[in-house]
């Protein structure tokens, strides 16, 4: 200890300045002695902390090709059972009534609708818990919620139950456990995002066309109970795939928590993605276009029976649909790669169009072969639309703010989903035709598609802005920088003139 004490003491000794030299000649010698020792301590730790964070390299592959089929099988695995209800609502109306029973009918079809609706409705909800606990933790939960209420749902035996079983426990769960498939994307890939999302979303179209195949044959031979039950191990596998979302993407600085365990506000409820135009813009107009999006969807297997008759091969349609839906997924999720910016949205814009003139033209089909045309360019642009949904949502806000931006468009995407096929049947019960119907459900695409065109000129008038104010902050620094070189000059010759 001594010999140390004495080591520090003729350190000091010989850092010593003399007396009479002035305290700010000291602080730049030591400032300069410094900086030849590499010694400095100024903030560049730092700035280089937020340089890295900003120029975020995503990996564009490796452990990302395995998070990109852990989120298929999500999309798979979720949707395929949603849109396999068709086939479970059969066998439950023969579990717990008769099929010709129209109020059972009408009352069992209800928990299809809840269960879809809700996995849309929570998305908010899920957001924020994604923002907090992260995506591995969220999507496993979920999962595992998700498999707790299909496995409940086996042992029903009364519709009632089924509500909350099927209905509002499967149904979030599964919430829990989509969307942040979706998300986690934008943590692995960005030149490639558009590709890898239409592979995520194109699980769905490959389970929603096998899917119903596989369970009329389990129903047949193991019943309704049973099935569910082996559906269950879909739901376990999703649980098992949530473990591979591993995030990459630097956590923000405000999301931090200093010994609190209450995190802030600002994250519970991100207001930044209000404050884009673009965003809000983006958020209102797809839920105006789905008024009339799912209609055809609903009613076309009814509208086929009335006007070709019962022995008509409709079931051909809804493959025409899944088949040229997965494939539009894969060739537009590859061609928004190349599509720069928000300029994304044009995609998206065209296939509301598309949709929306062939919701029109099915009541002008009098031939069946002309409806398998229809529901192929429908289904074609109904994948369009649904690949690029995340890549926009990542142009418009961030990285750091998609997972409440995508969650805020799907839970408003669930009101007109719940609402416009019921006034399409509503007015087919009215009117005796679905004619009226298909041409109203195809005004709502083409206005909303729209209203996406002003998206790309208001991000261009943004940068534009934000370019202007950035040039002008510029030139006022650059201006001090003169001010401040001009007054130790100025300053002698005020002192010469106060002296004469």
């Amino acid at each position: 200890m001594t010999e140390g004490n004495n080591m520090q003491e003729d350190a000091a000794g010989k850092d010593e300045m003399p007396a009479d030299v002035p305290a700010e000649e000291k602080r730049s010698e030591e400032e300069e002695e410094k900086r030849e020792n590499g010694d400095s301590k100024v903030s560049v730790p730092e700035q280089a902390a937020g340089a890295e964070e900003a120029e975020f390299v995503h990996p564009e592959g490796g452990w990302g090709w395995v998070v990109m089929l852990a989120a298929m099988w999500c999309n798979g695995s979720v949707f395929g059972i949603q849109n396999a209800f068709g086939i479970l609502f059969l066998s439950l109306l023969r579990e717990f009534g008769s099929e010709d029973d129209e109020d059972l009918r009408f009352k069992t079809a209800w928990v299809g609708s809840l269960s879809m609706g809700m996995i849309f409705f929570c998305s908010p909800i899920v957001s924020v818990f994604t923002d907090i606990l992260g995506c591995r933790v969220t999507a496993v939960g979920g999962a595992a919620v998700g498999l707790v209420g299909l496995l409940a749902s086996s042992f029903v035996t009364s519709l009632g139950p089924m509500y909350f079983t099927y209905g509002i426990v499967f149904a979030c769960g599964c919430s829990f456990a989509y969307q942040p498939s979706l998300v986690i994307l934008g943590h692995y890939f960005k030149t490639r995002l558009g590709l890898v999302n239409g592979i995520v979303t194109a699980g769905s179209s490959v389970f929603t066309v096998t899917l119903p195949f596989m369970l009329s044959g389990l129903l047949e031979k193991v019943g309704l109970q049973n099935t569910m039950r082996l559906l269950c191990i879909l739901m376990f596998v999703l649980m098992l795939a949530g473990f591979t979302y591993r995030p990459l993407l630097p956590v923000k600085p405000g999301n931090t928590r200093t010994g609190s365990q209450v995190p802030p506000m600002s994250q519970i409820f991100n207001l930044n993605i209000w404050r884009s135009l673009g965003y809000r813009i983006w958020a209102f107009g797809i839920p105006a276009a789905l008024y009339g999006y799912f209609v055809p969807y609903v009613h076309l297997m009814k509208h086929v029976e009335e006007r070709f008759g019962k022995d008509a091969n409709k079931e051909v349609l809804l493959m025409c649909i899944g088949i040229t839906s997965g494939v539009g997924r894969l060739i537009f999720g590859r061609v928004a790669d190349y599509v720069q910016g928000v300029n994304k949205v044009y995609l998206q814009v065209t296939s509301f169009l598309v949709i929306g003139l062939m919701s029109m033209m099915i009541p002008l089909c009098h031939i069946f072969g002309g409806l398998i045309a229809v529901c192929l360019l429908m289904g074609l642009f109904d994948g369009c639309f649904i690949c690029i949904m995340a890549p926009i949502a990542f142009e418009l806000v961030g990285a750091k703010d998609v997972s409440q931006a995508i969650g805020f468009l799907l839970g408003l995407m669930s009101v007109p989903m719940t609402v416009g096929p019921p006034i399409a049947g509503f007015l087919r019960d009215r009117l005796g035709s679905y004619d009226v119907a298909f041409y109203l459900a195809g005004i709502p695409p083409i206005v909303g598609g729209a209203v996406l065109c002003l998206i790309p000129w208001v991000e261009a008038r943004r940068k534009r802005r934000e370019k202007e104010e950035a040039l002008s902050k510029e030139q006022d620094v650059t201006q001090k920088m003169i001010e401040l070189e001009k007054s130790p000059v100025d300053a002698p010759c005020k002192t010469g003139e106060s002296v004469l």
